[in-house]
């Protein structure tokens, strides 16, 4: 789970709220302490921890919420805006022919990383080549090479002992690729030799992008890190890795923010596939529990009808949030990947309480529960989920098979979805609006 640790923090702060029989003063006070004790904890740099925190309860405290929301819902939403505003903004990714030179230091996952970009814009329909110029580290050549075959694409690798020639070379031997991403020579720190020799391979590719691999668990060492590879050769951007093993990754976004070097892409696995570009609106709201529609539409789009994934995007928006679009979530959840992923990007579902000694394993078959439960509603049911008064779940609980306490569990998180999905799909400015010009929407 994406800092899993930082994450169960801000949830359970948001618990509190949502359970407060009353708003005051005081509430708020607690809420900043549980967000300021769990940021710190997280690596957040103190002064931003303490500004952050800070205009929360100012917004909090000064602010009428919006008609048709309660006072909780708008607390809620201004600590995701402000999280949201703390890690900066979203990236511009050119979906273009390119050169890509990625540099860090040693263990920052840059061969990984390469390969993972490879994968990335192969998707997007270009033609990507690799090419290994870490002549320092003796398994490097072999790894960019076994990362290549896996992607089906071509590698340049040579036994020379000079990066730039190799970097040369690459450049003319894949003149008729879209996307050439050279991998480099990494250090314990950034010494001279490291340092000229970056500075040589930049000359000799011209990237037009320059991407400074970080890992997450780098904390607030990145600041100064990302300064000195800026100062060197001027990088773009920040991408940053091991974002799925690490509970400390706040000093890392937090700093990037601080040296205006923008994240723009997230390693979130250990898979080819796993790779992001940075959005600081979905990496939140998945971190809160809020869920990550978008990713959940695009992983829909790949396993079922695009025309399908649009149409839930839609009713979504909407507000027409129901059972029967519950169902079809739960029903492509097989070949979506694994349901720790899977939960985290469904509103509400990310900051679900498992119950101790449950597994994930028992979790999804829980949800297969559910998916029966819902096959035994009629239609009126599924549409209007309020209608299912005591006797109706009994019905239920015979016709399918399924105990009533889990499908009164299954309305309780069906609940917790739909307000989410209110909460993010109001404004033409909100998360909603601009997954459905993604997909082709108003």
């Amino acid at each position: 789970m994406v800092l899993e640790k930082l994450g169960s923090g801000l949830k359970s702060a948001l618990r509190k709220i949502t359970k407060a029989g009353y708003i005051d003063e005081k509430v708020l006070d607690e809420l900043v302490r549980d967000i300021q004790r769990t940021l710190l904890s997280g690596d957040v740099d103190v002064k931003l921890v303490f500004k952050l925190t800070e205009k929360i309860k100012t917004r909090a405290l000064n602010e009428k919420p919006p008609t048709g929301t309660t006072a909780r819902e708008h607390i809620i939403k201004i600590v995701y805006e402000e999280l949201v505003n703390l890690v900066g903004h979203a990236p511009d990714i050119q979906i273009k022919p390119q050169k890509i030179l990625l540099i860090g230091l040693f263990g920052s996952g840059k061969t990984t990383s390469a390969g993972k970009l490879a994968s990335f814009f192969q998707r997007k329909g270009l033609k990507a080549a690799l090419i290994g110029c870490d002549v320092h580290r003796p398994a490097a050549m072999q790894q960019i090479k076994q990362l290549a075959e896996q992607l089906n694409i071509p590698c340049y690798i040579s036994d020379e002992k000079d990066a730039t020639k190799i970097a040369s070379d690459g450049l003319e031997k894949f003149s008729n690729r879209d996307v050439l991403i050279f991998d480099s020579s990494g250090r314990n720190a950034l010494d001279s030799e490291l340092a000229t020799e970056i500075k040589d391979m930049e000359k000799a590719i011209q990237p037009d992008e320059t991407l400074l691999a970080l890992p997450a668990d780098i904390g607030q060492a990145a600041g100064p890190q990302a300064t000195e590879f800026n100062n060197l050769v001027g990088i773009t951007g920040v991408l940053l890795t091991k974002l799925d093993s690490t509970a400390r990754g706040g000093g890392a976004i937090t700093a990037c923010a601080i040296t205006n070097s923008p994240i723009k892409f997230i390693g979130v696995g250990e898979k080819m596939d796993a790779l992001e570009i940075f959005s600081p609106e979905r990496f939140i709201s998945r971190l809160i529990g809020w869920g990550d529609i978008q990713a959940l539409m695009e992983k829909a789009t790949q396993a079922t009808d695009p025309e399908k994934a649009k149409e839930m995007a839609e009713r979504l928006q909407s507000g027409k949030f129901t059972l029967s679009d519950f169902y079809e979530q739960i029903k492509s959840m097989q070949s979506m990947g694994p349901l720790s992923g899977v939960m985290n990007m469904i509103p509400g579902m990310g900051g679900m309480k498992m119950p101790k000694g449950i597994n994930l394993e028992a979790q999804e078959e829980k949800m297969k529960h559910w998916k029966f439960a819902i096959e035994s509603m009629n239609e009126q049911e599924k549409e209007n989920p309020e209608t299912l008064n005591s006797s109706r779940i009994t019905r239920i609980s015979k016709g399918s098979g399924v105990p009533e306490s889990e499908i009164r569990l299954l309305l309780n998180q069906f609940k917790k979805a739909k307000k989410v999905a209110k909460m993010m799909g109001s404004g033409r400015g909100s998360m909603m609006s601009k997954i459905m010009k993604k997909f082709g929407g108003r």
